[in-house]
């Protein structure tokens, strides 16, 4: 079943603020009012199926990025039939950390200022902190794994200067490897605040599993193939914790849905006709539905070699694209809105503008007696 929450009322610390932070600079060289350059901060992301790092440095109106890495690793491959972190996948996971760790002892990333977390795929694994505590002796990295309210919350975080002010409401797509979270927001007085939120346990991964591909098949069952992916994803979406009365919001065209995650960037790609990804044309695009619908098309009838040549998605992700086209299809008929806005960040971006608000906040002084 897929793990739900639903507050009344959010408390502060679930209340956003409708302009949100920004996640790149360009204003300021991020020097404080001394003159000294701001330290660096780090933010580690391993999922189910990329490890992402990324470092940046506070700026005036967010951070600005001085490096990042990114690497398909697949550490779910397998789980779901297992429910175990399979050897080989642990050895691709461990590998990237081991770059990770490289990286941030280069760039002079004090251990204080880097937050390492990781998600679903250690969260359901029967060997998932042994795993994590390998890492630990290993190469030093300190990996925190995080519930899904925690991945969900830092995903908004992420997101949130993405977020149309003149909107009612929005939902939050994070479609991950293993696990896809939801978050439904609505606005009020005080910016966005948080309606509901969920943690269905289908992801790229998952989803490319459960179905294969059928090789050779005819349009007719490559089509069914695809529908019962849709499918599968939408019995999960079935028991969203929120106000049934919220949807008329998004079928009055009065909401949007943010996506965040490769699901997304894919069909963004390919609706572009990028011959290589670009971030600055993808990040904040704003596609309709049948932008989406057009996209997944496109890629049913490249099939499983044409989109491996495709540069937005390549050899290493062509079996999973169209298990994340279908999961974004399924939350589009669930829940109807013509706009659907492109993330090219999410939980990192959430990271490292929380830790940098907290190192921000004046300390309290101890009052004298």
């Amino acid at each position: 079943m897929p793990e739900t929450g639903a507050p009344a009322s959010a408390p502060r610390s679930q209340r956003f603020g409708s302009g949100g932070q920004r996640a790149r600079g360009g204003a300021s060289d991020g020097s404080g009012a001394s003159g000294r350059e701001a330290p660096l901060y780090g933010a580690l992301d391993l999922g189910t199926n990329n490890c992402r790092l990324l470092i940046a440095r506070p700026a005036r109106d967010g951070f600005r990025v001085v490096d990042s890495f990114s690497r398909i690793v697949r550490l779910g491959e397998g789980l779901s039939r297992t429910g175990r972190l399979d050897d080989a996948a642990m050895e691709r996971a461990y590998e990237a950390l081991m770059l990770c760790g490289e990286r941030v002892a280069r760039k002079g990333v004090e251990s204080a200022r880097l937050m390492a977390v990781a998600t679903q795929a250690c969260r359901q694994a029967d060997n998932g902190s042994a795993f994590i505590e390998r890492v630990r002796k290993g190469t030093g990295l300190r990996l925190r794994i995080i519930d899904p309210v925690e991945e969900a919350r830092l995903s908004v975080e992420g997101c949130l200067n993405l977020f149309d002010d003149t909107a009612e409401a929005v939902l939050v797509v994070d479609v991950g490897g293993g696990s896809t979270e939801l978050s439904w927001l609505r606005r009020g007085d005080a910016g966005f605040a948080l309606e509901g939120w969920m943690s269905a346990p289908v992801g790229v991964v998952t989803l490319a599993e459960r179905h294969p591909e059928p090789a050779g098949a005819g349009p007719e069952a490559i089509d069914g193939w695809y529908e019962s992916m849709v499918t599968d994803m939408g019995d999960a979406l079935s028991v969203a914790p929120v106000d049934p009365a919220l949807r008329e919001v998004f079928t009055a065209g009065r909401a949007h849905l943010v996506g965040t995650s490769g699901a997304i960037t894919s069909l963004a790609g390919i609706h572009l006709g990028l011959r290589r990804y670009q971030r600055n044309l993808v990040d904040g695009l704003w596609m309709t539905r049948g932008d989406c619908e057009k996209a997944a098309e496109r890629l049913i009838q490249l099939g499983p070699r044409g989109r491996a040549a495709e540069s937005c998605i390549g050899p290493d992700r062509a079996d999973l694209v169209l298990a994340g086209a279908a999961i974004m299809e399924a939350v589009q008929r669930a829940w109807p809105s013509e706009r659907v806005r492109v993330a090219d960040r999410g939980l990192r971006e959430g990271l490292l503008l929380q830790r940098m608000r907290e190192d921000r906040r004046p300390r309290r002084r101890r009052r004298r007696r």
